[in-house]
C-alpha cells in the first residue's frame, strides 16, 4: 500500500504530463467501447432479422440445402405434419418453442401475359400467421421494424411479390408503387410493352383451366408456371395484393410469397402435399444446442430411416458469420492501433519520469532500496495510470452510449430494407466493458515495465552524480 501511495504522489508531481497520458488512454478506451458496442448491436440486430425470417433451426431433407434449390420437389418432406406434432408435444422442447411452421419453396416463371412479360422467380408457400408471429421475435430489444406479410385474411390465390418483380412484370401502376419507373420512362427497346406477344398456347390453356375456378384478379393478376411433382407444367393464377421491398436486389427481383395450400396445389396437385422445410423458432438463441440435441434424438427414434437433417440459422445464412468476422477484424485492427498508442504514450511518460528522478533513484539505492523496490515503484505508477484510465474510460463511455441510443438514429442490417434503431450496447456487456478496460490496463503496465527495469539497473554512483 505504501508503494501505491508513493506512486500516486509521484504521478501528481507532474499533473500535466500525467493528465495528457490519461487523456490518450481514455480517448482510446472510449473509442473501443463505443465501436465495440456498435458492433455488438449490429451483430445482434442482424441475428434478429435472420431468426425472424428463417427461425433458429430448420428440419430439412438431407441434401436440400446444397442441391434442393435446383429441384425442390425431389427433396420434399411428406410426413411433415406428424413431425410438427411430435416436436410441439415433446415435453423437453415445449418450453423452448415459439413457432413451429412448415414452408415450401419452389422455382417457377411468373408471367404478366397481358403485357407480354415474364420472369423466373422463387416462390415461398408459408403459413402466414406463423410467419408474422416469427417476425415479432425480439430477444435483444432491437425494436425491430420487420413488417408483417400482407396476406393475413386474404383469399387462397393471393400473393405478395418483391418490388423488383413488380417492376419487371410492369405492375408498378396497378400496385401504386413509388420510385418504380415504367418501361416508357426508362426508354425500353423496341418490342417491350405496347403490342405485347400473347402467352404461349400451353401456358394459356393451363391458365384458363386455373382461372375457371378462381376469381378474376384484374390488373394485379399474374400466372405462376411451375413443374409439378411428375414433371409436367402447372399454372396458378395469383392475385398480387402488395409489393414489398425485400432489401437485396437479387431477392427483390425474384421472390414471391403465397399461401402454403396454394403452393402445394401448384406443385403436387391431387397428390399428398409436401414441404421443403419445417422452421423452428425458439424463445432464446442460447437454447439452440439443447433444442438441437433433443431434435436429433426425436428424429433418430420417431422417424428412423427418414433422411432428415437439422440446420441452424448460421448455416442457412452464411453472411451472418461474415458480418461477425468483419466487425471482429475491424475491432481487432482498431484495438492494435490504440494499444500501440498507449504503449508508446505510457512508455514515454515513464521514461521521462526515470530521467527526472535519476538522483532520487540513486539516493534510494544508497540507503538500501533493492532493485525490485525501484522497479515496483515505477510499475505501480503504470498500474495506477491503467486503472484510472480504465475507470474514466468506462464512466465517460456510458453516457455517450446513452446519448447515441436515444438519438433516434437508425440503420439497416445487411440484406434488409427496413431499419433498426442505432444502439451502442456497452452497459450490460461485461465482456466488452471490463475485458477491454483490463486489456488496456495491462498494456499500460507492460509499457511501464521497460523504463522501470532500466531505472532498477542504474548504477548508484552514476545516479547520484546526475544533475
Amino acid at each position: 500500500m505504501m508503494v501505491f501511495s508513493l506512486a500516486l504522489r509521484n504521478l501528481l508531481r507532474n499533473r500535466r504530463r500525467s493528465l495528457m497520458t490519461l487523456s490518450a488512454m481514455v480517448v482510446g478506451l472510449v473509442s473501443m467501447l463505443i465501436f465495440g458496442g456498435y458492433a455488438r448491436n449490429a451483430i445482434l440486430s442482424t441475428q434478429t432479422g435472420y431468426v425472424q425470417y428463417h427461425g433458429h433451426l430448420q428440419i430439412q431433407r438431407k441434401g436440400y440445402f446444397l442441391y434442393g434449390s435446383g429441384n425442390p420437389v425431389a427433396y420434399g418432406i411428406s410426413d411433415y405434419q406428424r413431425i410438427i406434432d411430435v416436436v410441439k408435444k415433446d415435453p423437453v422442447l415445449q418450453p423452448m418453442l415459439v413457432v413451429v411452421t412448415p414452408s415450401l419453396r419452389l422455382n417457377g416463371i411468373a408471367g404478366n401475359f397481358s403485357n407480354g412479360v415474364s420472369k423466373g422467380v422463387v416462390a415461398a408457400g408459408v403459413v402466414v400467421d406463423d410467419q408474422n408471429k416469427m417476425r415479432k421475435w425480439d430477444e435483444y430489444d432491437s425494436l425491430s421494424y420487420a413488417p408483417p406479410i400482407a396476406l393475413s385474411g386474404t383469399a387462397a390465390d393471393s400473393a405478395v411479390i418483391g418490388t423488383g418483380v413488380a417492376r419487371l412484370l410492369q405492375m408498378c401502376a396497378p400496385l401504386k408503387l413509388q420510385d418504380c419507373p415504367s418501361v416508357e420512362q426508362t426508354g425500353a427497346p423496341d418490342g417491350a410493352g405496347g403490342n405485347a406477344p400473347a402467352a404461349p398456347a400451353n401456358v394459356a390453356a393451363l391458365s384458363a383451366l386455373e382461372q375457371a375456378s378462381a376469381p378474376q384478379a384484374g390488373a394485379t393478376g399474374i400466372e405462376l408456371l411451375a413443374a409439378s411433382v411428375r414433371g409436367a407444367p402447372n399454372v396458378a393464377a395469383l392475385n398480387v395484393v402488395r409489393a414489398e421491398n425485400w432489401g437485396v436486389k437479387e431477392i427483390d427481383d425474384s421472390l414471391i410469397i403465397m399461401h402454403l395450400d396454394q403452393a402445394q396445389r401448384l406443385v403436387f396437385g391431387g397428390a399428398a402435399p409436401q414441404v421443403t422445410a419445417i422452421q423452428i423458432q425458439l424463445a432464446h438463441t442460447a437454447q439452440i444446442p439443447a433444442a438441437r440435441a433433443r431434435l436429433d434424438q426425436l428424429l433418430a427414434s420417431e422417424f428412423k430411416g427418414v433422411p432428415l437433417e437439422i440446420l441452424d440459422y448460421e448455416t442457412l445464412t452464411p453472411i451472418y458469420k461474415q458480418v461477425i468476422q468483419f466487425f471482429d477484424s475491424i475491432f481487432g485492427f482498431m484495438s492494435i492501433l490504440i494499444y500501440v498508442i498507449v504503449l508508446f504514450t505510457v512508455g514515454n511518460t515513464m521514461s521521462m519520469a526515470v530521467v527526472e528522478r535519476t538522483a532520487e533513484i540513486g539516493t534510494l539505492r544508497a540507503i538500501g532500496q533493492r532493485h525490485g523496490g525501484i522497479r515496483s515503484l515505477f510499475v505501480c505508477e503504470g498500474v495506477l495510470l491503467g486503472l484510472i484510465g480504465a475507470v474514466l474510460g468506462i464512466v465517460i463511455a456510458l453516457p455517450i452510449a446513452y446519448v447515441i441510443n436515444h438519438s433516434g438514429l437508425t440503420w439497416a442490417p445487411p440484406g434488409y430494407s427496413y431499419e433498426y434503431p442505432l444502439m451502442v450496447r456497452v452497459w450490460g456487456d461485461n465482456r466488452l466493458m471490463f475485458g477491454t478496460a483490463f486489456s488496456l490496463a495491462i498494456v499500460a503496465v507492460i509499457s511501464a515495465w521497460w523504463p522501470a527495469n532500466r531505472a532498477a539497473k542504474l548504477n548508484i554512483v552514476d545516479a547520484l552524480r546526475h544533475v
